[in-house]
């Protein structure tokens, strides 16, 4: 299948014509679906911490770290039951790993890029989180990843995906951020990096005006070769 101009959303960067000396991806949205058990867990904290469920918009706060969540629908609670909260949402995510899937060309995505070191993975979840949710599927373990543990300020701010391509020793303007929030979105791009938009969570696709944007990674491609990585369309 080829990429048409109904995918492409703005001309800032042209992901199909840039070499990149690596791809950052997002997580839960991109490379796996994780959207059951949050929801079943954010459920039980309301439930558990009398927050209104009203208050827990999935596209609200979509891509946000979860102590940054807790922050706002939580704001008039003392910080010490906020930390609790925090930690209870934690324990709830990592034990409840029912119903986690693979996204369609995120495995392929990895297999080819991982190897080579051109990837990877920045999340909004932290370190333990990370770990259990890609322990619980048949997926490839990217070769770093960097989480919410890891820095001061989390998506929308630009801190995550600098801190990625710090990882990888790369330039972060020249990276692509793969995305399907619109907080990653505007994350990667405030940190110059080019950015991929998926539709896997809602069908108009993450806000922020990604550079391209495209159903899921099945269509597109990664070639690795000595000057970096490129991305085609299928």
């Amino acid at each position: 299948m080829t990429t048409s101009t109904q995918d492409r959303r703005t001309a800032d960067r042209d992901v199909l014509g840039e070499v990149f000396e690596a791809v950052l991806f997002d997580m839960d949205g991109t490379l796996i679906s994780s959207t059951r058990s949050v929801e079943r867990c954010w459920l039980r904290l309301a439930e558990e911490y009398a927050m209104p469920t009203a208050d827990l918009d999935p596209f609200r706060f979509h891509g946000v770290p979860a102590r940054d969540i807790l922050d706002v629908l939580l704001a008039d609670r003392e910080p010490a039951e906020r930390a609790a909260a925090l930690a209870r949402v934690v324990e709830l995510e990592i034990a409840d790993t029912e119903g986690i899937e693979v996204l369609p060309g995120a495995a392929e995505a990895l297999r080819t890029l991982g190897p080579a070191g051109r990837c990877a993975v920045v999340t909004s979840c932290g370190t333990r989180l990370a770990a259990a949710r890609f322990g619980a599927v048949d997926l490839p373990a990217p070769p770093h990843t960097v989480t919410a543990d890891d820095v001061a300020r989390g998506k929308p701010d630009p801190e995550p995906y600098h801190a990625g391509a710090a990882r990888l020793g790369v330039d972060v303007r020249r990276c692509l951020v793969v995305e399907d929030a619109e907080s990653g979105v505007r994350s990667g791009r405030a940190a110059g990096a080019a950015t991929l938009g998926l539709r896997t969570t809602s069908p108009e696709g993450p806000g922020g005006e990604p550079d391209l944007l495209v159903a899921d990674l099945a269509h597109v491609r990664f070639v690795v070769a000595a000057d970096g990585v490129r991305v085609t369309a299928r």
